[in-house]
């Protein structure tokens, strides 16, 4: 399988000349080797990566616990804190606009795991996926049969001028980030909106 196709996290892997890279992120993400990591911890440990060789390629000796305290800083601290970080950063001769556009979301981790390295989960994984789908539709059938229910009891007891109106339950998602509304069904087999798409090309 090949690394250079045109997804971002290929490209920011080959900028930063993080070979092995990629194998790592499968392995972890497959749980080929432990407990699975999550798409979300991946992509934090992935810029950290990045962050890291970004300090090296400017001379710098980066300890493991500057490496993570100062990507906490630019992508979860305050705005003072982030300030700080990237003008240490610039210090040390780094382009922190330049850095911070290399950063990569979970959508684009998973993009180039199932898109460039052709990862899958385990089946156990996939089953449990099924299961939460199964879990979903069968309480909304359940809701639905109760709504019927009611429906046929207010209109025998003259509560309700008919019995025979369509029940149409549907559980949805809406995305904070991009807006985009979508079946829960759909969201939980696609892994996620996909509102970051873009970041991978």
């Amino acid at each position: 399988m090949s690394e250079t196709r045109s997804t971002k996290v290929a490209k920011v892997l080959d900028k930063y000349d993080l070979d092995g890279l990629g194998v790592q992120l499968e392995e972890a993400w497959t749980a080929e080797r432990g407990e699975r990591t999550s798409l979300r911890d991946l992509a934090a440990e992935f810029n950290e990566e990045v962050l890291r060789a970004a300090l090296k390629g400017a001379g710098g000796s980066p300890l493991n616990f500057e490496v993570a305290g100062t990507y906490e800083m630019l992508s979860d601290g305050s705005e003072p804190e982030a300030t700080r970080a990237r003008r240490r950063l610039e210090r040390e001769g780094i382009d922190t606009e330049e850095l911070e556009g290399d950063f990569v979301t979970h959508q684009a981790i998973h993009t180039y795991l199932t898109k460039v390295r052709e990862a899958t989960l385990p089946e156990n994984e996939t089953d449990l996926v099924d299961r939460k789908i199964e879990t979903i539709e069968k309480l909304q059938g359940r809701l639905t049969a109760v709504t019927e229910s009611a429906l046929g009891t207010l209109d025998s007891a003259g509560k309700l001028d008919r019995s025979d109106y369509d029940v149409l339950v549907g559980v949805r998602t809406v995305c904070p980030a991009c807006g985009s509304d979508t079946a829960a069904g759909e969201l939980l087999r696609n892994g996620g909106c996909g509102c970051d798409t873009n970041d991978d090309l």
